[in-house]
């Protein structure tokens, strides 16, 4: 082939790759993809390009692959819409892994594009050459493996269906990320295709999803199991939206029963009827004499289980109690195997429905006593521990439509015990999905950049452990650039082991409390961030004002004595019993 053959060849590959690419992510952009994170790489130059140059895309870069896809997450959260990533091939969309295992647990729509080299390099030792089709087995609603590119209309056609249908995948039926794995040859682009990519088309955009309704026979069915009868009303996390908030509160009141509201339930904060939503029976039901006495005949419990080990006791000795479920989608949130009916529906819908064809109940005493326990309960637990503080402080200083997201392990348990309710707008989310302590700084970065973006009202703030921030330090680097407030409780590692038989150990600070022995005020210099301490509780208030009301991104490090902070927690719950 003569020295003009190989650049005309060249070219073209190069042509059929951004078209290609173009073909994809036009697909996507017409279903409603908005928003996508990209790392930076050479492979998936193509896909960069394209996303780059489209006008109808907002492009996120960031570095890091396993933060890029947590940051990806905060941003699906933010929007309730599927965002996209992009990186290059071999170990580098490896470490996405455990946002995407989150976004499965969590029904977190994300759609993955993952560039990869061609099929003729698979499994013959070429460099950043990897199984790619395997990477997320488990986790994913789809995976498609793209063919190489060509230049045939009808080929292009299929890319830009395979971009509408992992979209529309990743809502529907379940939910969560969907998984495209796209091979390009080099060369990827030259001066000559970079110029003469296409303006992109904007057609129609395919918003239809079907949704889940009740079956009217079983919804009749229970509305009669429920009538005159004890029962309580479980919010899980996860359970939904304001509107499904109204509707839980609004069957309560007129059951005469109390809601359980999870702290991510979105049920302890907001405009709808609060006297039904109880949010001390973490503390109360440790109380067995009372817990004995108060069993229900029937438990109505919506989304995934609740974080109170406490609660979900409780839900396991009620064995002789009907158990109904509602999601949605059709998922077995049932770790107890206590379930004894099922409804497939949307939460809002069924709680008018069975409100609709329910009496008022005269069962007020039944209600009565749960009020009762609430009243007393938060009248002692203000003072409990530093924690109680925090969160109540917190909690009190957060203006309207603010966001509060929370780690795992200590601190969403203690926002579960600690926080009340109240009526204004606080959003609470949390990676709960699986719990992991990675990438809860991203995910936050992700929250946040939207609602900078979108100039929202209120603030953003994260509370996490020292070990979630000292997981995921990488995730400053996309933070600093928001208006956030990051509060480190450092209790001096993994303070929730205090609370675990592991304690009694005598390898126990070795192998599990394991110390940092970091100063994260340097932490904070080296990420240009504001940074404040509190190694007093009595000095929580004013330096968590103070940081409240600076602008850009903050850390507040409370010092926190684990080892008090157990006794105090142990003497609270005793004076509850």
């Amino acid at each position: 082939m003569s020295i003009k053959g190989i650049i005309t060849y060249k070219e073209k590959q190069a042509q059929f790759n951004l078209q290609w690419a173009q073909s994809l992510i036009q697909g996507l952009v017409e279903s409603g993809l908005q928003h996508v994170v990209i790392s930076p790489g050479s492979r998936s130059t193509p896909l960069t390009l394209v996303c780059a140059r489209h006008s109808e895309l907002k492009t996120w870069v960031q570095v890091d692959e396993r933060s890029a896809a947590f940051f990806a997450l905060g941003l699906a959260r933010a929007t309730n819409q599927p965002v996209g990533i992009i990186c290059t091939s071999g170990s580098a969309p490896a470490h996405w892994l455990p946002a995407v295992i989150e976004a499965n647990h969590n029904l977190v729509p994300l759609v993955l594009l993952t560039a990869n080299r061609p099929a003729e390099l698979w499994g013959w030792g070429a460099n950043q050459t990897i199984d790619q089709s395997q990477l997320f087995s488990g986790y994913i609603r789809s995976f498609y493996q793209l063919s190489l590119p060509e230049d045939d209309v009808h080929l292009l056609q299929y890319v830009q269906q395979a971009g509408r249908r992992a979209f529309s995948e990743s809502q529907w039926p379940l939910p969560g990320p969907v998984h495209l794995d796209i091979p390009f040859r080099e060369p990827f682009i030259t001066e000559q295709t970079f110029a003469s990519l296409p303006e992109p088309r904007k057609d129609n955009r395919i918003s239809f999803l079907p949704h889940s309704m009740p079956d009217k026979d079983q919804i009749a069915n229970i509305a009669e199991q429920l009538s005159s009868s004890r029962g309580i009303i479980i919010a899980g996390p996860e359970t939904g939206t304001i509107n499904h908030a109204s509707a839980l509160a609004d069957l309560a009141e007129h059951l005469q029963v109390p809601v359980f509201a999870d702290p991510l339930s979105g049920l302890r904060f907001g405009q709808h009827k609060l006297k039904p939503v109880i949010t001390t029976y973490d503390a109360f039901l440790r109380d067995m004499d009372f817990a004995d006495t108060h069993r229900p005949d029937w438990i109505l419990r919506f989304g995934a289980m609740p974080v109170s080990k406490t609660l979900n006791e409780y839900m396991k000795a009620c064995s002789n109690a009907c158990h109904i479920l509602i999601d949605p989608y059709s998922r077995w949130l049932d770790p107890l195997y206590q379930t004894t009916e099922r409804i497939v529906g949307n939460a809002r819908i069924v709680c008018e429905q069975l409100q609709k064809l329910n009496k008022v109940s005269t069962l007020s005493t039944w209600f009565g006593d749960f009020y009762q326990q609430e009243q007393q309960t938060r009248k002692r637990m203000k003072c409990a521990c530093d924690e109680s503080i925090l969160v109540n402080d917190l909690i009190a200083a957060l203006p309207d439509d603010s966001l509060l997201f929370s780690g795992n392990s200590m601190s969403i348990r203690n926002i579960d015990s600690f926080s009340t309710s109240a009526n204004k707008k606080i959003g609470v989310l949390a990676n709960r999905g699986v719990s992991g302590i990675d990438g809860n700084v991203s995910t936050l970065a992700g929250l946040a950049a939207i609602r900078n973006q979108t100039h929202a009202q209120g603030m953003v703030v994260g509370l996490i452990g020292d070990l979630a921030c000292y997981h995921d330090m990488n995730g400053l680097l996309a933070l600093r650039e928001q208006d956030v407030l990051l509060i480190v409780i450092n209790n001096g590692g993994g303070g929730i082991f205090h609370h675990l038989p592991q304690a009694t150990l005598a390898e126990f600070k070795q192998f599990w409390q394991t110390p940092l022995g970091l100063d994260f005020e340097k932490v904070a210099n080296l990420y240009d961030m504001a940074f404040y301490r509190v190694d007093n509780m009595s000095k929580f208030d004013s330096s968590f004002k103070q940081a409240l009301n600076t602008t850009g991104a903050r850390m507040l490090e409370v010092i926190i004595d684990p080892k008090l902070s157990h006794e105090k927690h142990l003497a609270y719950w005793e004076l509850i019993k």
